[in-house]
């Protein structure tokens, strides 16, 4: 079981309706021992063997927290059963144990546990895990000044991935997990040591090293230093992966730096990958910075530029309204200025998910503009229905209003989403009373789906008339 924590982003959910790379998972020395399972796949039981009830005493004990008394436990089963098949694993979970504990003695005898399961047992299934969990255990002694074991995770830093025929890492590389785990205690530790390996993974352009790459791209953004920015970009421009050229671009929104809000803008003025660039839009409205949100605002206005992209960057405009004021005053105005459906639709999507007297009356005015075309009008009337901070009775003297046909059936869908008694009343209106034969059949349509038991009567009325 792989000792690794997902880096996640949340973005209020869009980020991931909206396509952008998963970052790398990578391991987390030390924090991830608690957020692993209890119960890898490689875990057999063996129930006749002699040790079998010692073992699952031993792993209930662990599960229950009582490190200490685990460790001893699977000690006594490793002396008194020595031919067992549980050996291998117990030495597993004892070092696992003791790692808990945290103690120097407690990790020195962790790392003699695991070297000798390592050494006795290559091929047991718990020893992929050991080995990873050797580098975590290494990483802790290293922090309290063992120069043997920071030796010890240098090398394994250093370690090349193709020894003799090179072969290509999966994202469960044992290779790379380990390369990983030891350059995260070194970063954690001396940065300055780190940070030329780092440099030199990055420097390597074989798709088997791609895996690595990913995630040494998200260990170098960890540690800001005069280099930082720089690596990063020269990984957008340079590395041959589009996952590694993706992950460093939404780093750099992590940096927070000038140079770093200079680096994104340069991206998405000069990249020719559109994909790239939208990563730009995403990173640079992720930084929270002004200059970056004035970067933003002058490229929505840019007639030259793929309409798709200048899309995002409204919609991620108005995403930060509430970080930056500016921004929907900024929006209000490009929606008077632009012919742009698409542009049009953006903005009237990031209103509706601002807040504020203000952005409800920009929508209801919208809609209430015969000059707009009428999917515009029908864009901001949907979205206006969503907004909760649209009150019902807002809404309602809307109908009378509209002269389109269309909008007025959709206006009738509108009130059918909305939950208050006074969207079901007009409906009921408009089926009993609307001059429009078509719009009374679409009332009555909805109102069938809200299951109201006065759609019924109203039925058996219309039927005896």
């Amino acid at each position: 079981m792989r000792l690794f924590t997902t880096i996640a982003i949340a973005i209020g959910g869009v980020v991931g309706a909206q396509g952008y790379a998963r970052v790398a998972d990578v391991p987390q020395p030390g924090a991830a021992l608690e957020a692993r399972a209890l119960a890898p796949s490689w875990e057999r039981a063996y129930r006749a063997d002699p040790a079998d009830s010692l073992y699952r005493l031993a792993r209930q004990t662990l599960n229950d927290g009582n490190n200490r008394k685990a460790a001893q436990l699977f000690e006594q089963l490793r002396r008194r059963y020595p031919d067992s098949q549980y050996v291998p694993d117990a030495m597993y979970w004892q070092a696992f144990a003791l790692r808990r504990l945290g103690g120097e003695r407690d990790l020195r005898t962790a790392q003699s546990v695991l070297q000798e399961q390592i050494e006795r047992f290559p091929d047991a299934p718990s020893t992929r895990d050991s080995r990873t969990l050797l580098t975590d255990v290494q990483g802790a002694l290293a922090k309290r000044g063992d120069a043997a074991a920071t030796q010890r995770l240098l090398d394994k830093a250093n370690r090349d991935s193709a020894r003799g025929a090179p072969t290509c890492a999966s994202d469960d590389d044992e290779d790379s997990d380990i390369r990983v785990s030891a350059l995260m205690s070194l970063m954690q530790m001396n940065s300055e040591e780190a940070m030329p390996i780092l440099k030199q993974v990055l420097a390597r352009r074989d798709a088997c090293s791609a895996v690595l790459r990913r995630k040494a791209v998200f260990l170098v953004a960890q540690k800001q230093t005069s280099e930082t920015e720089s690596i990063l970009l020269d990984v957008v421009r340079n590395d041959p992966d589009q996952e590694v050229r993706e992950q460093a671009v939404f780093w750099l929104s992590n940096v927070h730096s000038d140079r770093a809000v200079s680096a994104l803008d340069s991206i998405l003025r000069t990249s020719n990958d559109q994909d790239i660039q939208e990563k730009a839009i995403f990173a640079l409205s992720n930084t929270g910075e002004s200059r970056a949100f004035d970067i933003l605002r002058a490229y929505a206005q840019r007639k030259d530029a793929p309409g798709e992209l200048r899309a995002k960057a409204v919609f991620w405009l108005g995403q930060q309204g509430g970080r930056n004021p500016e921004n929907l005053a900024f929006l209000r105005s490009l929606f008077d200025q632009t012919d742009d459906e698409d542009i049009q639709n953006a903005i009237i999507q990031a209103m509706s998910q601002s807040r504020g007297e203000e952005a409800n009356r920009w929508l209801l005015d919208v809609i209430r503009n015969e000059k707009q075309p009428v999917e515009t009008r029908k864009k901001a009337l949907f979205w206006a229905g969503q907004r909760s901070e649209i009150s019902i009775s807002q809404l309602l003297p809307l109908y009378d209003t509209l002269k389109d046909e269309e909008l007025r059936e959709h206006f009738i869908f509108v009130l059918s989403q909305r939950r208050e008694p006074a969207a079901s009343d007009k409906l009921l209106q408009i089926a009993k009373s609307d001059p429009d034969t078509e719009m009374r059949k679409k009332a009555l349509f909805w109102l069938a789906q809200k299951n109201d038991p006065r759609v019924k009567q109203l039925l058996l009325d219309i039927i005896n008339q």
